[in-house]
C-alpha cells in the first residue's frame, strides 16, 4: 500500500469520527424522542460516500503549507453534511427511492408515516420531513466549519470562499430543474448545470478552501489550479456519474440500473446522444426518457441508442482528456510535492470506473 493511500484511509477515518463526534451531540438535543427518527436517518446517510470532498478540502490545506492539525478534519468534514443535505433535497426533487442502496429520506419517513397509521398523506409528510431534514443538515454543516477550532483568522479569510460555494451549489440545483423542465438540452448547458450542481461543490471548491484556509489569502496560483484542475476533475467526475447512472451496477451505485433514464435526467451523456441521433433514434429517447415505468427491456433499448450513437466513447475520451488536463496542471502549482501527489491520485479515483 503506498504512502498516500495510507493517508486517505486515515483521513477517512479522521472525517468518519468527527461526522460521529459532532452529530452524536445534536438531535436529540431536548432528548424528546421524537427527534430519534431524524438522527438515524442523518446517521445512516453519512454512513456512506468516499469523502472526496473533504479529501480536496485537506491536500489543498496540504498544499499551501498546512500542518498535520486535528481541527482540518472537522472543517473539511462539515463538507460531507452540505454534500447530505444536496442529496436529500436531490432527492425528492427527483423522487428517488434509494441512497446507497438504502430507502431515500423522503421513501423512510414516507413508509414511517404509513407504518404508525398517521393522517394525512404518508408521501407529503415523507417529502415535508425530508426537506427539514435536508435543511437541518445544512445548518449543521456551516456549525461545524464554524466551530471546528481552526484559527479565526483562517476561517474568515476562506468564508468568502465557503459562502460562494453554497451559493453555486444551490444555483446548480435550480439550473438542473430549468434543465428537466426545458425538454431539449444541449451539451453545453447540461455542462453548466453539472459545473455549478456538482463538479465546482465537489472539487474547485473544496481544494480552494483549503488552500485559502492554509494560506491566509488567496493568491493567483490558487485560481488558475482551481479553475484548471479543479474544474476538469468535476467535469470528469460528473460525467463518469452520468455514465454509472445509465451502465452502473446497481450493487456498487446503490440504485437500480438505469435510474438516471426513468428521472428524465438531461444529462451530458443524454445530451450527447441526442446531439448523434438518428431521427429515429432521438424519437425512441424522447419517448422512452422520463418514464417512471421503464422496464429493463427499455432500459436496454436507450443503453443501446446511447451506445449506437457513440455517445458512450465521446463521454469516456472527454474524461480521458480532462483528466490528462487536471495531472498536466498539478505540475505547475506551487503545491508541496506529497499534496500533488495525493491530488493526482485523487483525479483518478473520482473519474474512474466504477461499475
Amino acid at each position: 500500500m503506498s504512502t498516500e493511500v495510507a493517508s486517505m484511509d486515515v483521513l477517512r477515518e479522521q472525517v468518519d469520527r468527527s461526522l460521529r463526534e459532532f452529530v452524536g451531540r445534536r438531535l436529540p438535543a431536548t432528548g424528546a424522542p421524537e427527534f430519534e427518527p431524524l438522527r438515524l436517518a442523518a446517521e445512516e446517510l453519512l454512513s456512506g460516500g468516499k469523502r472526496l470532498r473533504p479529501a480536496f478540502c485537506y491536500w489543498g490545506w496540504r498544499g499551501a503549507g498546512g500542518g498535520e492539525l486535528p481541527e482540518i478534519f472537522t472543517a473539511a468534514a462539515s463538507l460531507e453534511l452540505l454534500q447530505a443535505s444536496a442529496l436529500v433535497h436531490d432527492d425528492v426533487m427527483d423522487k428517488s427511492d434509494l441512497r446507497r442502496g438504502m430507502p431515500s429520506a423522503h421513501r423512510r419517513f414516507q413508509s414511517m408515516h404509513a407504518k404508525s397509521g398517521w393522517h394525512g398523506s404518508a408521501e407529503q409528510f415523507g417529502e415535508g420531513a425530508a426537506i427539514l431534514l435536508g435543511n437541518l443538515l445544512l445548518i449543521w454543516s456551516g456549525e461545524m466549519w464554524r466551530t471546528s477550532g481552526l484559527p479565526p483568522e483562517s476561517l474568515a479569510a476562506a468564508q468568502p470562499v465557503h459562502d460562494h460555494m453554497r451559493t453555486e451549489l444551490m444555483c446548480g440545483q435550480y439550473l438542473d430543474l430549468l434543465e428537466q423542465a426545458g425538454g431539449e438540452n444541449t451539451f453545453e448547458s447540461a455542462l453548466r448545470v453539472a459545473l455549478y450542481k456538482s463538479g465546482k461543490y465537489s472539487v474547485e471548491q473544496p481544494l480552494r478552501l483549503g488552500l485559502v484556509l492554509a494560506a491566509g489569502e488567496a493568491a493567483p496560483w490558487m485560481d488558475e489550479l482551481c479553475t484548471t484542475y479543479g474544474t476538469r476533475v468535476g467535469i470528469a467526475f460528473q460525467l463518469r456519474d452520468d455514465i454509472l447512472g445509465v451502465f452502473g451496477d446497481p450493487a456498487r451505485t446503490g440504485k437500480p440500473a438505469g435510474d438516471d433514464l426513468r428521472e428524465g435526467k438531461r444529462t451530458m451523456l443524454v445530451a450527447r446522444t441526442l446531439a448523434a441521433a438518428s431521427p429515429g433514434q432521438a424519437e425512441t429517447v424522447r419517448r422512452l426518457l422520463g418514464d417512471p415505468d421503464l422496464d429493463a427491456r427499455g432500459v436496454a433499448t436507450l443503453r443501446g441508442v446511447i451506445e449506437d450513437t457513440g455517445a458512450l466513447r465521446e463521454c469516456e475520451d472527454l474524461i480521458g482528456d480532462y483528466l490528462a488536463e487536471a495531472l498536466a496542471s498539478l505540475e505547475k502549482a506551487p503545491i508541496t510535492a506529497e499534496a500533488r501527489a495525493a491530488l493526482a491520485e485523487l483525479a483518478v479515483a473520482a473519474t474512474s470506473r466504477r461499475t
